[in-house]
């Protein structure tokens, strides 16, 4: 693996979060990451000069969230190509870095596809590159487009579930700009309630055990200047009891032809509770998020991670003296075994709707994601 770290400049304006940037300095083309591991500590960026330092960066979540995967993804065949990798072999390794996410696997075979094509069509290397690279930038820019329109679908259907406006959202995980080529799926629709004045609160899970709630989305909620406040996972339960909590907002990693939801576990305890308070539970995702290959909740392969991030606080920014495994502080006795799946499943019935760039899905039934994405088809060809 070749990597390096630099750090980058102050960034003026709050929501442009490079989360990460194809270049081409003198030595030759680089994918360039900003490290979420070292958010909110410090802001540097991951270059990566080879597939494997990809594959490296999306195994420990320096890049991650579905929609980015998807685009590192056909950035890293791309690199394979221009630096003279064995495409096919890197497309594989990287379609397996992470197991749930299925727009990893579709950004890397839509970019390995276009470099296929080009070779079969008579193109030479570097212009079989270059087509590789012009399926990424693509991606990119469509995932740019679809993040906006999630957003005006979201915040229409906020506002026929919750008229009046001043809501109060709990959100999981981390949905924005780290996750996108645009503003993010569940955080983006928080976000467009905010710059409308219609967002009172947004509470935030801080999302054991890696903290993507404290460190990611309080670090965006933050930048844009909105109301929210954070909470342990576990006290999700005493806000609902409350009557504090509007609406639920979560991603997907993974959604299955029956309208099942992979997410960052957590996900699934949030919906039960959601169902008893009478909230609603929205999920927003892009088309490219619903897998019609997959049938149900109990096809979907569940990442299953290493116990140590349960075992120990995990700090990757404040390395501790003499750590081994993470490099985190020890919370557990030495030897304690840990259950660690990284998403949870939540069934069709549980979902009050799907948000996607091409509108929403409720009630959530296959038949109707079966049409969306049908529709979804016919305006992309």
């Amino acid at each position: 693996m070749d990597d390096q770290y630099v750090h980058i400049r102050e960034d003026n304006a709050p929501t442009e979060i490079p989360a990460i940037r194809w270049d081409e300095p003198p030595e030759g083309s680089v994918l360039v990451l900003l490290d979420q591991t070292r958010l909110p500590a410090e802001e540097v960026e991951l270059v990566c000069t080879d597939p494997p330092a990809l594959v490296e960066a999306i195994r420990t979540l320096a890049v991650r969230g579905a929609p980015l995967l998807g685009i590192a993804g056909a950035y890293g065949v791309a690199l394979a190509a221009v630096r003279g990798f064995d495409v096919d072999d890197a497309a594989d390794a990287l379609a397996s870095a992470r197991p749930t996410a299925v727009n990893l696997v579709h950004g890397v075979r839509r970019a390995q596809s276009a470099h296929r094509a080009a070779l079969a069509g008579g193109s030479d290397q570097e212009q079989a590159a270059e087509a590789a690279l012009a399926a990424a930038r693509a991606l990119h820019q469509e995932d740019a487009e679809a993040s906006g329109r999630m957003a005006e679908h979201g915040l229409a259907l906020l506002d026929e579930l919750l008229p009046g406006g001043n809501h109060r959202i709990l959100t999981h995980c981390n949905t924005g700009a780290l996750v996108s080529g645009g503003e993010g799926t569940a955080f983006a629709v928080a976000l467009a309630a905010h710059r409308a004045g219609r967002l009172r609160r947004l509470w935030v899970d801080e999302t054991r055990p890696l903290l993507q709630g404290a460190r990611l989305t309080a670090y965006e909620a933050a930048r844009n200047g909105m109301a929210y406040t954070l909470l342990t996972d576990s006290a999700a339960g005493s806000l609902f009891s409350a009557g504090e909590v509007d609406a639920v907002l979560v991603g997907a990693d993974r959604i299955a032809a029956d309208g099942s939801v992979a997410n960052k576990v957590g996900s699934y305890p949030l919906a039960v509770l959601a169902r008893y308070h009478h909230v609603p539970f929205v999920v927003v995702a892009p088309v490219t998020t619903v897998d019609p290959d997959t049938p149900d909740g109990a096809s979907i392969e569940v990442e299953q991670r290493a116990g140590h991030e349960v075992t120990e606080l995990i700090a990757p920014q404040v390395p501790v003296a003499g750590a081994e495994a993470g490099g985190g502080i020890p919370v557990a006795p030495l030897g304690t075994q840990a259950y660690n799946p990284a998403f949870d499943v939540t069934p069709p019935e549980l979902v009050t709707a799907i948000v996607t760039e091409e509108g929403a899905v409720s009630p959530v039934t296959a038949e109707a994601l079966a049409e969306l994405c049908a529709r979804s088809r016919q305006v992309t060809i």
